[in-house]
């Protein structure tokens, strides 16, 4: 039935079925229709301190504004991570800006970070909260800065969203590796981001005082990282303080085995082509951070064992997004069936 629909779907633009899909499930929430569709994977994991009802979770980026947070945990994800948020709203980069390879199970996006800012995502979530009936079921949000602000403010913005998102998410995502809004990686040199980070640890630490409950911080990186790179982030995020990393974002690079029309398009291409820079960085990580810190392995999962390649890796759970679009909510149960009995 899923290959049914996608095919429909792909009859249309690209961000044009985007928005359809999320209408469709937002709506099914309401009548109460996707629970009835799918069952949910129990094979509970701990991580952060964390209970995730299974390993699986849906990367940022699909469900920016938090629409239909209900109807794609009804899709059997352990976990959903809305966003990225910024402190304004803002209309994100000209159409088009989302672009199918479906030759090779792919996109590439520009968005740049469109939503509807922090105080509507925050009173969004807050009142799909109350509705949402799904034990063990967890959403983060990642946070990001808005296009207009300069990077040597970029931390206020960051702390503004921590703020006003903080009573709303389980966890919170700093996301300092978009390629689509001009300067965001410069904030992955190691002394900026430390200084970022350790300012919205100790935010995020009076904050956490102050509402009696823990929130979890992570940090999002690239996959074009150098290796050198990658060892200096960890090192940052160790020092920092921060309770994760999530790994990796979409990637500027073009594999010469893509055939895709829309190849050349810029912005940040994910899917599969995205696996082997994403599971590198992922095994860097992992190698330098032995144990430090959790990994949350995001990047070319389109199979099961594809996510057990990730596992594999170091990471103790993953996200997928655009295997998701391909492939439906049955890759979403296989996986979490095949990481249910991981220690």
């Amino acid at each position: 039935m899923y290959r049914l629909l996608r095919d429909c779907l792909f009859l249309l633009p690209t961000e044009l079925s985007h928005d359809v899909a999320l209408t469709a499930l937002a709506a099914g929430e309401r009548l109460g229709v996707t629970e009835r569709i799918v069952h949910p994977v129990f094979q509970p994991a701990t991580v952060m301190g964390i209970r995730f009802r299974n390993r699986v979770g849906l990367a940022a980026g699909l469900d920016k504004n938090a629409r239909c947070v209900g109807g794609l945990l009804a899709m059997g994800f352990g976990f959903i991570e809305v966003g990225t948020v910024t402190p304004r709203p803002q209309s994100g980069n000209p159409r088009p800006r989302l672009f199918r390879l479906v030759e090779d199970q792919a996109l590439v996006n520009r968005m740049g970070f469109n939503n509807h800012g922090a105080r509507v995502v925050a009173a969004r979530l807050a009142r799909a909260r109350q509705r949402i009936d799904h034990p063990g079921a967890v959403v983060g949000i990642n946070i990001g800065k808005n296009k207009d602000t300069p990077n040597e403010h970029a931390v206020d913005d960051y702390r503004v969203c921590l703020a006003t998102l903080h009573g709303v998410a389980d966890y919170v995502t700093v996301n300092v590796s978009s390629p689509n809004t001009p300067g965001l990686r410069d904030l992955q040199e190691a002394s900026t981001l430390r200084q970022l980070l350790v300012t919205l640890v100790a935010d995020r630490d009076e904050l956490d005082r102050a509402s009696g409950r823990r929130v979890p911080l992570l940090a999002k990186l690239a996959p074009d990282l150098d290796d050198d790179s990658v060892d200096a982030m960890a090192n940052v995020l160790v020092e920092s303080g921060v309770d994760g990393v999530v790994a990796t974002n979409t990637t500027v690079t073009r594999p010469a085995t893509l055939t895709g029309r829309h190849r050349a398009e810029p912005g940040g291409l994910s899917g599969a082509p995205l696996e082997h820079l994403a599971l590198h960085v992922v095994a860097r990580l992992a190698r330098t951070l032995a144990g430090r810190l959790p990994i949350v392995g995001v990047g070319g999962i389109h199979t099961v064992a594809g996510a057990r390649r990730m596992i594999d890796a170091g990471a103790s759970l993953v996200q997928i997004y655009t295997g998701f679009i391909y492939h439906g909510p049955n890759l979403v149960r296989d996986i979490a069936r095949s990481l249910g009995g991981l220690n």
